[in-house]
């Protein structure tokens, strides 16, 4: 079976205060374009872009050493660099934010390299309803930790979704790790 490799305590509950505060005030995206194209059926989110924000360098250099331990201890892949900026994604209810089945590994220069996606819930987990990170790298189905701070690592070709949110608002960190191309 494919590993999907967690980590309760990535970031403290007060980290995830600290970044959520400095992505309020930034320019969120719509984050339904995929594939250079408009779909909302298949993702409802706004997206703010780590790059964009000022002060929050601090999250690649923690995101840099999750991958680095874990990909020592559980993966072995042949990674090499952070060439996208670490996005944080908000998936409200009054949209019934989600995004459907799907890899992070497609086409495009960026999207063939990615090795390793990793995901840190920013959110309470009391504070919406729905909105499960969803995995399928084998024949079921796992559901990824929902506590606040909780880092979820998989190879990027895992499948994997959010779950319609229902009610409040979801917050998460997704930053992807390359390295050549799977072969």
């Amino acid at each position: 079976m494919i590993a999907v490799h967690s980590v309760s305590d990535a970031f403290s509950g007060a980290e995830c205060a600290r970044l959520l505060d400095l992505v309020a005030d930034a320019p969120a995206r719509d984050a339904g374009l995929v594939r250079q194209a408009r779909d909302h059926n298949l993702r409802r989110a706004d997206l703010v872009w780590l790059d964009d924000v000022e002060g929050a360098e601090w999250v690649m250099d923690r995101m840099i050493a999750l991958v680095r331990d874990a990909n020592r201890a559980v993966f072995d892949f042949d990674v090499t660099d952070f060439a996208e900026s670490a996005q944080v994604a908000r998936y409200g209810a009054e949209r019934e934010g989600h995004f459907g089945w799907h890899s992070d590994i497609g086409e495009g220069r960026l999207a063939e390299r990615r090795k390793l996606t990793i995901v840190v819930q920013l959110s309470e987990p009391d504070a919406y309803e729905g909105g499960a990170l969803e995995l399928m790298p084998g024949a079921g189905v796992l559901t990824a930790e929902r506590a606040r701070g909780a880092a979820t690592l998989f190879p990027s070709f895992v499948l994997h979704r959010v779950t319609p949110v229902m009610a409040g608002e979801r917050y998460s960190l997704t930053v992807w790790c390359h390295g050549a191309p799977f072969r």
